[in-house]
Formats: structure tokens, sequence, C-alpha cells
């Protein structure tokens, strides 16, 4: 019998009767929130969890819980040059991956660059996992899956390849966010495009909303008129807005590694299904038009290749 799941089914629930023994999963963020949660609860099902955090000691202290412990790699999205040496380090000792989860992110932060001179959210949350991943591509397994954690933000803004360091565009904390999560799903849609000749397939997860360390930028003030928004578009019988408790905010996170890689490649989901083009102004659920669309996923990777100065078969 097939199992339903939605908005408040959580990770044990997903991968009930899973065995996931004999798998190797990395996921990048795992100092707290979805990060940890998502490690634990695949962890507790077989897998052989390696986490990547740019704060060790936070993640060694955030992971203790987990039964059997994990392995702990140093990376900070925000620097080129600690991405390249996480990835040289994985590929130096050459074990390979059934399962990336890209799940590490920032969100609405004051206008600040990365070491780089990347927009802080823009190099973080997409250039960081690009470099990072497409490095390391060649230790997914033939028919292994790529996971990239997105948001329901991305509805805020396209990405601008134009501007994307917002050098010309007013910088407001949530369109630099909506432009980043807009980014982490053409990603995920090029990244399939490009394997899954091999089986590899990638796809982007909205976990929801979720009272996590994710809004610690946020002040008082942006997060109380936040949460006002919220409460005025439930009012207004917008539904898709109730918030999640954390094992269900990383349910989403290990159905996409673990379904079929037909059912997600190259496709956004969210409440553990995969989402539909949103074109109605009632529902908060489902993914932007252009955050799907092949020919802007292509133009971005070749933008971020350009900011990057790598490029990526």
């Amino acid at each position: 019998m097939t199992k339903t799941f939605g908005h408040g089914t959580t990770t044990d629930e997903v991968l009930e009767g899973i065995d996931l023994s004999g798998k190797r999963v990395l996921v990048t963020g795992v100092s707290a929130g979805l990060g940890v949660e998502t490690a634990r609860a695949l962890k507790a099902h077989g897998a052989e969890v390696v986490g990547a955090a740019r704060d060790l000691d936070k993640a060694r202290k955030a992971t203790a819980h987990i039964s059997g412990g994990i392995e702990l790699i140093e990376l900070d999205l925000a620097s080129l040059a600690s991405v390249r040496a996480a990835a040289d380090k994985l590929n130096a000792a050459g074990q390979q991956f059934d399962i990336v989860i890209a799940n590490a992110g920032i969100m609405a932060c004051p206008q600040e660059k990365t070491v780089d001179g990347f927009d802080r959210q823009f190099g973080t949350n997409h250039l960081g996992h690009f470099v990072f991943v497409n490095r390391i591509a060649g230790l997914i397994k033939d028919g292994g899956r790529l996971v990239n954690l997105t948001s329901g933000g991305h509805r805020y803004s396209d990405v601008d390849l134009d501007d994307p360091n917002f050098e010309r565009t007013e910088y407001t904390p949530f369109a630099a966010y909506g432009r980043s999560k807009t980014a982490n799903v053409l990603f995920a849609v090029e990244f399939d495009r490009r394997h899954r000749g091999r089986g590899v397939r990638a796809a982007a997860v909205h976990p929801g909303a979720i009272h996590t360390e994710l809004a610690r930028y946020m002040t008082p003030d942006v997060l109380q008129g936040l949460m006002t928004q919220i409460k005025a578009a439930q009012e207004a019988g917008i539904k898709g807005l109730e918030f999640k408790s954390i094992p269900a905010g990383a349910a989403t996170s290990v159905w996409a590694a673990t379904a079929p890689g037909e059912e997600v490649g190259g496709r956004y989901c969210e409440d553990c299904h995969v989402g539909q083009i949103a074109d109605s102004p009632t529902t908060a659920d489902g993914v932007s038009p252009y955050a799907v669309d092949p020919e802007n996923a292509r133009r971005l990777w070749a933008k971020s290749e350009e900011m990057v100065g790598e490029r990526f078969s």
C-alpha cells in the first residue's frame, strides 16, 4: 500500500521500513536545525553520514546525540578557498557518496559581501554549493542523488544575472534571499540535465516554515513584520504557510533523497511530494515558472562559472 505523506510528515515516517545500510550520505550545514535532523534520521536508518559545517566545534556539540556519530568536515560556503579545500579533501579520500544534500544556508541578512566579493546570500547559498558540489560530482555514484535546499522564498525574486551582487540594484534582504533560493532550484535543474545520463538525479526541496537559526539575522521588527504578513495571509485564505516542526521540516529532504529518481529528477519538491507550477494567488505552495525554466538554468550555470572563474562539465 502506497504511503501518503504531507505537511506534517516527519523524517522517521518517510524512512519507515527503509534500510540505508551501505549508503553513504553527505549533508552540509550540520551545526543546527534541519541539517542535524537530516543527518540523525539518515544515520538512524543505517546510512554512513558525513556532515559539513563552518564551525566544527558547534557541529560536534549539535550532533553529539546522534547514535554512532557522524564524520565531520570543515566547509565555509562564504569562502571559495574553504570550499575548494573541503572538496579537495574529499576527492583525495576517494570515497563515493550515494546522496549529497546541500542543506546549509543563510536568510535575510544585512547587505554584506563574502570574502570573494559576492553578495553574501547569493555567494553562500548558491555559489558556495555550486563550486563544492561540482568539484565532488565525480564522487557521486552512478544512480546517486543531489538534493538542494531551496525555499518558498524563491518567489520573492528571480535571479538577476546582470547584477547578481546588487551593485546597481537596491538591496533588500528578502530580494537577495529570493534570488539565492531561485538559484538553488535552477542549479538542481541544470545539474540534473547534465548528470542524468549516468543515473544521477537532482531535486530542489522547500522544507517549509520552521523556527530554526536560519532567522538569526532578522531583527525583532523584521521578524514580527513577517509573522504579521503570514497571519494576514492565513486569514485571507492563502494556504501553505503553517509552521512545521524540525523533523517535519527535514522530511522532504530525506523523501527527495530516497524517492525514485525519475519522480524527483529536475523537480521542485515540498511537503514530501513534487510541487506544481505556482499559478494561483490563493496558495503559497508550488514553484514559480522562472525557477524551473531550463534556459534560465543554463544561463545561471554559465554566469556562475564566470563568477567563480571555473568551468564544470
